[in-house]
């Protein structure tokens, strides 16, 4: 089973995602903060990161520099989910490493769980 760790600030949002990876085969490990996202990442190694940007005690885009920097944890797939849309965040994102940007508004959950699968070529 593949687990897939969620950096993400909002419980709804973790816990409905939450339930349809699991419905999908997949085991989900929360994080609700930057912070522990980055542990979570170096104890778990999780096949996937789901990573927003607006975070609590570390903004997203240093857990991205940092899981990148990372001998560790450089080869995961990063998957950012976040409410910004600029273009530059967008560019910085992809420069930092994410393997795929999306934004919460545009993309429903179904969406989202075809880009994980996507992103894990299965």
């Amino acid at each position: 089973m593949k687990t897939i760790l969620f950096i993400e600030d909002e419980s709804a949002l973790q816990k409905t995602l939450g339930d349809i990876l699991k419905t999908e085969g997949y085991e989900t490990i929360p994080a609700l903060d930057g912070e522990t996202g980055l542990k979570m990442a170096r104890t778990k190694k999780p096949d996937l990161i789901l990573l927003d940007l607006i975070l609590p005690k570390m903004h997203g885009f240093d857990v991205l520099k940092k899981l990148k920097q990372d001998e560790e944890t450089k080869d995961i797939p990063v998957i950012v989910l976040t409410n910004l849309e600029s273009i530059e965040e967008v560019d910085r994102a992809i420069e930092l490493g994410a393997t795929t940007y999306l934004i919460k508004a545009y993309y429903g959950l179904k969406e989202v769980v075809k880009k994980i699968k996507k992103a894990l070529g299965e």
